[in-house]
């Protein structure tokens, strides 16, 4: 009878600790991690290991909560081998252990990246890979592996709480979850519908995924300025040290460096015109010139967007720094004539470029019949035209090196950026005439780094065009066409209006001249 009692007695104690041990759990997932939860790595030679997040690992798993708390979609990207997919299993995981009523949700563009049943690489093995090495009192009450295991779905059977798994285009149409979480979100096939479908499924929706390129939904998401971004660096890893990086230099693809390993954009595409790490050289050289006098006249660059497409959007810029980046939408080419005159003017602008093929046209008629001329010299660009006969270090003509003058102005501006990359990553003198300074405007730099340029068959440099760009899922480039016409002193002119109140003109191959 004692002993039956002592027995009983323990039992309620040991009961009571393990209700402790759990509330404590359910409210630090933290905790609930790195004491009781196993991860899985083949390359080991004990593969099953305990789960003990470093720093950076913690601090994904503390903005997952902060995102959900606010009730917010988030951007997450990452470097390849950080657990980033262990991290967000786990964090669902602890969701549906303890939390009542949840609900989460993964998508991926194939089903089997989500689940396959004996795969550890798929999502939901890794879930069950951290539910199984559990301890047994843990699991939900009535649990059943066989009943409520099945593809792409887990069932919490004493909260109602459940996981689910999609892939596709339509993942999320069909359903509603708390937090929906996408992986690999840059290699979507078609991501607008994805995009689409999703719009509804969730406040909550957390976009992973490594680079792969700068023009797909991913990247544009990341550099909107729209969501929090979280950034998981190779450096982030204490496991991964410079000699780590050197032989993974040493045994990669340069291009497959730069998108798993080093989180480039642009660099992850082959044989992009303005690299991101010039683009990001030009924005420091702007930290650099803070204290330095603006010389030289303001010139602007416009590039003109159809009604209800995209953005028309007006670049300033005084010598090599940029000063102002402005961008409107819903006008017709009379509104954005008057619109660009207006802030032009108001900026002392003395030359302003554009593009007159297209809708450019409108822009120019509107100028060349205006009873006030502008204040500025308007000219005219035909970016599918000739180029002009500059002549470049090594000696070719524009003429010679270029297939048009689109691919000459983008060939300019590279060689602004390539001269500041120079400058401030290498310590090479430059002129400062001759650099680009630009403030950090998230459209600008993304977009200056999306065309690519080939050679032709005879041999001359062309960019990517817009419709090429389109095919590929990238948009417009209308910020840094804009950049590129505020730098196109110089080139041949379709047209030109001299300005007002000051009297100008533009030789072909050597640009503004005051008279």
């Amino acid at each position: 009878m004692l002993r039956q009692e002592a027995s009983r007695r323990g039992l309620v104690v040991s009961q009571a600790a393990n209700d402790a041990e759990r509330a404590r759990c359910a409210a630090d997932v933290v905790y609930w991690l790195t004491t009781f939860c196993k991860t899985y790595d083949p390359r080991l030679p004990e593969p099953i290991l305990p789960f003990v997040p470093f720093p950076r690992q913690i601090e994904f798993l503390l903005w997952l909560k902060e995102r959900e708390a606010n009730q917010e979609d988030g951007v997450a990207e990452k470097c390849r081998d950080v657990g980033f997919t262990w991290l967000c299993c786990a964090y669902m995981g602890h969701a549906w252990l303890f939390r009542k009523g949840f609900k989460g949700a993964f998508g991926s563009r194939k089903l089997e990246l989500v689940d396959r049943l004996g795969d550890p690489d798929s999502i939901f093995e890794k879930i069950r890979i951290v539910l199984r090495h559990l301890p047994g009192w843990m699991l939900p009450a009535g649990f059943s592996w066989r009943e409520h295991d099945n593809l792409c779905k887990l069932i919490n059977p004493e909260s109602g709480a459940t996981l689910t798994g999609e892939g596709g285009d339509n993942i999320g149409r069909g359903g509603r979850a708390t937090l929906y979480i996408i992986d690999e979100a840059a290699h979507l096939e078609r991501a607008e519908r994805v995009e689409a479908a999703l719009s509804q499924t969730s406040r909550c929706k957390i976009w992973v995924s490594t680079p792969n390129g700068i023009g797909n939904l991913f990247a544009r998401k990341r550099f909107s300025g729209a969501y929090p971004v979280f950034t998981f660096r190779w450096q982030d890893d204490p496991r991964k040290t410079e000699t780590w990086f050197q032989q993974q230099k040493r045994t990669l693809d340069p291009v497959v460096l730069a998108q798993e390993v080093e989180i480039d954009y642009a660099a992850s595409v082959e044989g992009i015109c303005i690299p991101a790490a010039f683009v990001r050289a030009a924005i420091e050289m702007t930290k650099r010139l803070a204290d330095e006098p603006v010389h030289g006249p303001a010139a602007a660059g416009l590039d003109i967007a159809e009604e209800g497409k995209s953005r028309t959007v007006l670049i300033v810029r005084r010598g090599p720094m940029v000063t102002d980046v402005l961008d409107w939408g819903a006008a017709n080419t009379t509104q954005t004539a008057w619109r660009a005159r207006d802030e032009a003017e108001r900026r002392g602008v003395v030359t302003l470029c554009y593009d007159a093929t297209g809708v450019g046209a409108g822009v120019r008629g509107a100028f060349e019949s205006a009873e006030r001329k502008p204040a500025f010299a308007a000219v005219a660009i035909n970016g599918g035209a000739r180029p002009g006969n500059r002549r470049w270090p090594d000696g070719a003509t524009s003429a010679q090196r270029f297939l048009n003058l689109r691919a000459e102005l983008w060939w300019m501006l590279r060689s602004r950026f390539e001269a500041a990359f120079e400058l401030v990553e290498h310590g090479i003198e430059h002129p400062l005439e001759e650099l680009i300074a630009l403030p950090h405007h998230a459209d600008l730099a993304a977009q200056l780094s999306a065309p690519r340029w080939f050679h032709t068959e005879t041999g001359k440099i062309r960019i990517e065009s817009k419709l090429e760009m389109a095919r590929r899922g990238v948009a417009s480039p209308d910020f840094a066409d804009a950049l590129a016409y505020a730098f196109a002193a110089g080139v041949r002119p379709v047209a030109f209006v001299a300005g007002g109140r000051r009297e100008a003109t533009l030789t072909p191959n050597r640009g503004l001249r005051r008279g």
